[in-house]
């Protein structure tokens, strides 16, 4: 049955439960049928949510070319983690609390919305390369360490209603797994001069 507890009780709370209910039934699935596939074949960016055992929650953003989200069968799909800034945000989350949701959103064309929500797990690239050997192959600079492999629980549309239209500019080339800080965005938001410090374990400011 889709849904949380918590749905539920706002649905009977609020007076959408028949709705929602038909919802459900109309338009989540527990795999992906075929024009879902061939939706996320063409994406070229996820959404990523993740929350750790303390439900404490994460929201991060993945790119490439079309197809880097790779579908291994109706209800598995894998995406890459390529070198970052070392955090791993994400993939701490998922190592502590496998449940992940993914975002597809299409700006261009058809201006609709895929929702897929599922365990992860965490598989080295050798490891998964023996597993399915039809993996994108590495491109120069932008190797993969390892991949999120998805079991797909939910997978739903996301109404296309407030979606703008976005079209697709021309963009300066930027070299993947470069250290270039001003290619990087570096420190955009000036948070370097007002770095957290732990003082006794609390998180402070320093240079106040």
């Amino acid at each position: 049955m889709p849904g949380s507890d918590g749905e539920r009780r706002l649905q009977e709370r609020f007076g959408s439960r028949e709705r929602a209910d038909r919802f459900y039934a109309e338009q989540v699935l527990d795999r992906l049928n075929a024009q879902m596939i061939e939706f996320v074949g063409r994406m070229d960016m996820a959404f990523i949510a993740t929350s750790d055992r303390n439900g404490d929650c994460d929201a991060s953003f993945r790119a490439g070319k079309p197809g880097f989200l790779h579908i291994i069968d109706d209800r598995t799909l894998a995406y890459p983690e390529y070198r970052g800034n070392g955090v791993m945000a994400s993939l701490g989350n998922i190592l502590e609390n496998p449940h992940v949701g993914i975002l597809l959103i299409d700006f261009v064309r058809d201006l609709i919305g895929l929702h897929i929500n599922g365990p992860a797990r965490i598989v080295d690239d050798r490891v998964l390369r023996g597993w399915v050997p039809d993996l994108p192959e590495p491109e120069r600079g932008r190797v993969a360490a390892r991949w999120v492999v998805v079991a797909v629980e939910e997978a739903y549309i996301h109404c296309r209603k407030h979606i703008p239209h976005l079209a697709p500019a021309d963009r300066e080339e930027r070299p993947w797994g470069t250290d270039n800080a001003h290619a990087k965005g570096g420190d955009y938001f000036g948070a370097k001069a007002q770095a957290r410090t732990l003082v006794g374990g609390t998180p402070g400011i320093s240079g106040s």
